[in-house]
Parts: structure tokens; sequence; C-alpha cells
């Protein structure tokens, strides 16, 4: 094929984003999952209406989210100026953030926002209403509709409104937005814009408290001390000590959720310490003061840099004009305020301290334990039949680190077939013995006192936390049966009690496998449900070979292959904020058998397999 000036495209806005969508919004997902691309979408217009909420212009936003799927965002802010209201919907690089006296300290900066969101919908209409006028434009894929163009007088309120359609010809024709992940996004809004009113389908959430309410709703169990809340110009931080092992951190930046953390997050871990052990005057771990922490952090950033178009991780390593970094930024307001604090209140000081030497204390009594683990562990890595390794892992530098994922399996010939179809660069097998032991109740040195968990611990590496991870993907794979199950609710209950950071942070989940092979000579379906399995038999017609898998066993390598490759079927585990860790676990893994039988009884759900009928 020829390479000249004719090989050389430009695409204009529109066709770039609807070319390359992950770019904008990530995950092409059909609405389950929390991080699919569409609820960034709605993110989108929603930060602009929290931007003019902060700039001090409208104490209300509306939302509505219809069955069809139609969204719709109303605020009342100063609405967008009339004569620019079509580039700012339909020209990239196009806003008023650019402006900093007008947007200050906004969450989107780059323009491409609104644009994406017009782009990547079917039905796309924004309007705003300003001194008693209003203007109006529609768009189908980023296209104007120009009969559709609305202008005149009006009786309104000044603000703007936009209402979009997903289009199904970029997500999947089942694409839906889940209400409860909308509702999540509506109240860390409200925590983070006190005084603000979101309605979501007339539902209203307002927060006086700001992250201390957050923290107060997310917190799986009883604080250890009353939260501590701190407030200064451009900075917010909410925390307190918990029982549970790790640590847990909702970070934002001018309203932004960064999942992932970031220069603000890791300035707060290292200013924290800093601070208490000025304080106490003693040289305390940094592992020890942290240990079951549970803090919110927010911070106000002219131009944030973030390090994706998704704004889940801040990069930025500056936070005033003049240069001042974030790390001295929080560590000065730390230094200041809580000290303040802890002089101010003695006896909470003291709970504290107390709370640190306890960790101290567990840490010492483990050490002994660890010492004897580390060893069998070092040992394993040379004997260690368990694991079967891959050569790239994700806490290295390596252009493929992001495929990386461990399979957990139950068994040496349950992990055949993985182990023969994988992919040996970036995916690796581990091999459980049989059931693993139920660890609901037992404290931290169960991890290092049974084998199979400490060198599932050292497999990947997060003994000290997440910062070493060697997998990106941790993929329990069981069997489709009661056994395969048990063993994928023993092996939750050990991520859940002691490693939920790896849960919160996105890294477990479960495989999906086949249920169903149903082939002709012709042509061969795997299905993963009943419906996609009768879908399968209608269209290859009469008598197709049906075969029931029972076992990750059952399935050959060759077949594998596809399950495991770019075709791979993936629940992601979540913990949301509602999850009370201890609760969760005592009902499904406590000792009250009378009342799990009684729930399974009365939500059981019989669907009869008419292959085996």
């Amino acid at each position: 094929m020829a390479y000249d000036e004719n090989s050389i495209k430009t695409l204009d806005w529109r066709e770039h984003i609807r070319m390359r969508p992950g770019m904008y919004i990530g995950k092409l997902g059909d609405g389950s999952s929390p991080d699919d691309g569409i609820y960034i979408l709605i993110k989108e217009v929603i930060d602009n209406s929290i931007d003019e909420y902060v700039m001090g212009f409208g104490k209300k936003i509306q939302i509505s989210v219809k069955s069809d799927g139609l969204c719709t965002v109303r605020d009342y802010g100063r609405g967008i100026p009339l004569g620019k209201l079509l580039d700012c919907a339909a020209k990239i690089n196009t806003g008023g953030k650019y402006d900093s006296d007008a947007f200050k300290k906004s969450v989107g900066l780059n323009g491409v926002g609104i644009k994406a969101v017009n782009a990547l919908s079917s039905f796309f209409e924004i309007q705003s209403f300003r001194d008693g006028k209003t203007r109006a434009y529609t768009f189908h894929q980023g296209i104007e509709q120009q009969e559709a163009r609305i202008e005149g007088d009006t009786e309104e309120p000044n603000g703007t409104q936009i209402a979009f359609h997903v289009d199904t010809e970029i997500f999947p024709p089942h694409t839906a937005f889940q209400y409860e992940y909308i509702e999540k996004m509506c109240r860390y809004y409200s925590y983070l814009n006190t005084g603000l009113s979101l309605y979501l389908n007339g539902k209203r959430f307002i927060s006086k408290n700001g992250l201390r309410d957050l923290l107060t709703e997310a917190m799986s169990e009883e604080p250890l001390y009353p939260i501590i809340h701190l407030e200064g110009p451009d900075i917010e931080i909410a925390f307190t000590h918990g029982s549970q092992y790790g640590e847990e951190y909702y970070s934002f930046v001018n309203s932004q959720h960064t999942t992932q953390g970031g220069t603000h997050q890791a300035a707060f871990r290292e200013a924290i310490v800093k601070t208490l052990r000025d304080f106490y005057k003693k040289s305390y771990e940094a592992s020890d003061i942290r240990s079951s922490l549970v803090a919110a952090v927010s911070i106000k950033v002219i131009e944030p840099v973030f390090e994706s178009q998704t704004k889940t991780k801040l990069g930025s390593n500056t936070i005033t004009p003049e240069g001042e970094t974030i790390r001295t930024f929080v560590g000065n307001f730390l230094s200041k305020e809580l000290d303040n604090f802890l002089h101010k209140n003695p006896e909470l000081a003291k709970t504290i301290e107390n709370k640190i030497k306890d960790s101290e204390r567990e840490r010492k009594e483990l050490s002994g334990i660890k010492k004897l683990a580390r060893e069998q562990a070092r040992k394993a890595k040379i004997h260690n039949k368990n694991l079967r390794d891959c050569r790239v892992h994700y806490n290295s530098k390596h252009a493929r680190a992001e495929e990386t994922c461990l399979f957990i399996t139950e068994g040496i010939s349950a992990s055949g077939s993985i182990t023969t179809a994988r992919d040996a660069e970036t995916q690796g097998v581990f091999s459980l013995r049989g059931k693993p032991l139920n660890s609901f109740g037992m404290s931290r040195k169960v991890v290092y006192e049974n084998e199979e968990f400490n060198f599932l611990q050292h497999a990947l590496n997060i003994e000290n936390g997440l910062e070493d991870l060697r997998y990106n993907r941790v993929i329990i794979s069981t069997d489709a049966d009661n056994d395969g199950m048990h063993i994928r609710i023993l092996l939750l209950t050990f991520f859940i009690q002691f490693f939920p950071e790896l849960i919160r942070e996105g890294h477990l989940f479960i495989l999906q496998t086949p249920l169903f092979r149903v082939r002709n000579k012709q042509k061969t379906f795997y299905c993963y449900s009943e419906d996609e399995k009768n879908q399968a038999i209608s269209e290859l017609g009469k008598n197709p070979e049906i075969t029931r898998f029972k076992g990750l066993g059952e399935i050959s390598p060759r077949e594998f292959k596809e399950f495991i490759g770019e075709g791979i079927r993936l629940d992601k585990v979540r913990l949301d904020d509602s999850h009370k860790i201890k609760d969760l676990l005592a009902f499904y893994m406590g000792k009250n058998t009378k009342e799990r039988q009684d729930y399974i009884l009365d939500h059981l759900r019989v669907e009869l397999d008419p292959i085996n009928a």
C-alpha cells in the first residue's frame, strides 16, 4: 500500500472523539460498573454546574434520569452567554474556564468535556437562559440539527440545561444508567459543596458538615474517636481511626473524586505522620500511625493537572501561582491546625496515641511470625508449585504492566487449562490446595501462620500496602458449582477482612466462564447464561450439540484461550460506602446459621436445566 500525502488524514473534533472515545471517557461499559464511561458523561455536565456554584451563582442543580436513558441537568447559575452557546457545545477547546478570573478553581479546564458528551450522544440538547432571553441547539452524534434551533424570550430563571441520550452505536446496546451510582455522585458533590442542593429525580442531597458527613456515612464501623474535621482556605480534611486493616482514603480536587489519589493524597499521608511525630515527640513508625486510618482530603487548585482526561489521579505538584508545592501546602496546614486541635483536646490526643501504640504492639508481636513467614515465602519463590508466575509485573515500568493479572484457581487440575492457555508474559496462575481457611473473626496473625495465605500475600506483594502490587488484576477463578462458590466466598472473606484496599482500588475480580457450549458442524457458541444458550439454540436450528461445563478442568486449553484473552469477562468486586464490613462478614460467615438459612430460602430462585431435567 502506498504511503503518500493521501495517507495522512485530519479528523474533525467529533470524528476524533467517536473514533477514540476511550481517550476522553475511559471504559465503554454498559453502565453496570461505576467506572463505566457513561458516568463520566453525566459528571462532565454536572461539573460545569458545580463550577457555577463554586463561583457563587446558583444554589440548586436538578438532575433527571428517565427509564429510557434520557439524562437532563439544569442549573441556576449565570447561563452560558447566548452568543457563545454553539461554540461551547461544538467547538473544541472552547469554554469559559480558560479565563481564570471567571473560573479560578474549576474541575474541567481543557474545553473538551461537554463536546465529548455531545459527540457520544444520539441526542444532545443545550439550552441557556440568560436575562430574559433563551437559546437552544440540538445535535445528533455531534452534528447540529439546525431545524431544531430555539431562540426567543423566556420567563425562566438564569441557568443552563443540558439533556442527552448516549449513542448505542458507541456504547453496548443495553447500556443504562444505574441510579445508585448517580446517587453516590450526588452525595459526594453535596459533601464537597456545603449548602448546595442537588435533586436527583426529586430526591434532595445537601450537606451541612462537608467531609465529616462523608466519613460518617462511609465508615464501615464506629470510629475510634470523634471525626477530626479541619478546614482552611482551599483545603478541607476529615479523619479518624477505626479497627479495620489497612488505610482508607477519599480524596478530591476541585470537587473531583480522585479515586486513584495523587500528589494531594500522598502529601496528606506524609504530613499526618510528621505532625503526629512532632506532637508526641516520638519517632513512631509511619505504618503504626496510619494503620486503620480513614481520611477524606479535599483541596482547591488553580488549573489542576490530572494524569488522564477522566481525572482520577492528580498530577499537579504546585498549588499557587507563586509555586508553593502541594506537599508544603498540606504539610503546613496540618502542622498548624492539627497541632492546635490536639493541644485543645488532650483526651482525644491520648486516644490517638494509644491507637498508635496498639498498632506498634501488634506489629512487634507479629515480627517473629513474619520472620518465619518470610523465610517460608523466600523458599516458596524457589519451590512454590502453587505459583506459575508471569514475566511482566504491575510494579514494573514495562509497557504491558497494566495488562498483568493473577488467576487464583481451586487446585492443580482446575488450573491446568488456564496455565496452558495463558499469556505467560502478563498472566500468572496461583493454585489453591483445596478450600482455604475461613478467616472470619481471626487476627492478622492468620495471614502469616496459614501457609497458603502467606504464599498468596507474598505472590501479590501486598504485605505493606499496594505500592508494590505485582498484578493489576487479581482474578478469582473457581468452578460454577457449590464447592467453587464456597471457595470464592472464603477468598472474598480473606480479602475483605485483611486487604480491603485491594478491592476499593479496583484490583479484585471474579472470572466469568461459559456455562454452555452450543454447536453444530458449522458454528460454535459459548454461552454464559440460559438466555445466551437459548439464543444460540435458536440461531443454530435443529438438534445442536449442547455441553454443560461444570468445572474449569472440563474446558480445553484451546477453548480457554478465548475466555482469558481479549474477550475475557470479569465481574469487578466492589465495596460500596454503604457496606459495613463487620456486619457483612458476620452475616455471611458468622455463626448465625438459622438467620442465614432463612435469608437464602426467602431469596431462592430455582431454574431447571432443560438438559438434565
